[in-house]
């Protein structure tokens, strides 16, 4: 394996903060992208969850419907019992079996009216999901309307940045691979570390970029001399020059625009 290249201090400071100008640059594209992918696949897990519901409530009407047809046969069946069962008490030989007669017939009738009762709930049931069907459709349709919007301005994104940002990765690689695996580890920690991910910052107007405290003047001119790699006591970022920031800016925008 290739031995790295001994780099010195100021060459150091250079690579790393071209290094924090591609990483902040990946950055803005995902903050570009926000949002968008949790939300096209929270509106994909909705819709097929509401897809599941009406595949629920349909299958459900189906079963109202065959316990209608169940009823209406009982009805049937009970209807020709009763006609049994009144053509047999016309040959009865005495009242014990009249009256054991017209009580199977009573109690052929008293199904009938549970039957029609039941079949006049399950048709209510049925008005009642029907109209739930209805809602869940409309419901799918709009979230589904809704999901190709998202859908479209995240593949109109994704088409727009997606060669950049994989450009941008493979470039944050090999710089990576330049500069010494010691301070390859103390950038990453530092970027995890600060809210923004900015690892390393010039200074402005006499203070780390982003801060309000002032750095000494001896620790300014540290710094501008670029002898060593110094970090602001506050928020624990790499510090360099405001100079050498605006050259590695101005040279960094050069490859972007090439991207």
């Amino acid at each position: 394996m290739a031995k790295k290249k001994e780099l010195t201090v100021e060459e150091r400071l250079r690579a790393l903060y071209d290094l924090q100008l591609i990483d902040s640059r990946i950055d803005e594209i995902r903050n570009v992208r926000g949002e968008l992918p949790l939300e096209v696949r929270d509106l994909e897990d909705e819709v097929a969850g509401l897809k599941i519901r009406l595949e629920k409530l349909v299958s459900s009407l189906e079963i109202i419907d065959n316990d209608i047809v169940g009823k209406k046969n009982l009805i049937e069946e009970a209807k020709a019992l009763i006609k049994k069962y009144s053509e047999q008490q016309k040959n009865v030989r005495n009242n014990r079996e009249f009256n054991s007669l017209t009580k199977e017939v009573e109690f052929q009738e008293l199904e009938i009216q549970l039957a029609e009762k039941h079949i006049k709930e399950f048709k209510a049931q049925i008005e009642q999901k029907k109209e739930v069907i209805s809602e869940t459709k409309d419901k799918v349709k709009e979230r589904e309307t809704h999901l190709k919007h998202k859908k479209g301005e995240l593949d109109a994104i994704l088409a727009e940045t997606e060669k950049e940002e994989q450009a941008l990765i493979s470039k944050s690689e090999d710089y990576k691979s330049e500069i010494e695996e010691r301070l390859v580890a103390a950038y990453t920690r530092i970027r995890k570390n600060v809210k923004n991910g900015l690892a390393i910052v010039p200074i402005e107007r006499g203070a780390s970029g982003g801060s309000f405290f002032t750095i000494p003047p001896q620790i300014q001119v540290e710094i501008a001399s670029r002898k060593k790699v110094i970090t602001d006591e506050h928020s624990g970022r790499i510090l360099v020059d405001a100079e050498l920031a605006e050259e590695q800016k101005a040279k960094m925008e050069k490859m972007f625009s090439k991207l």
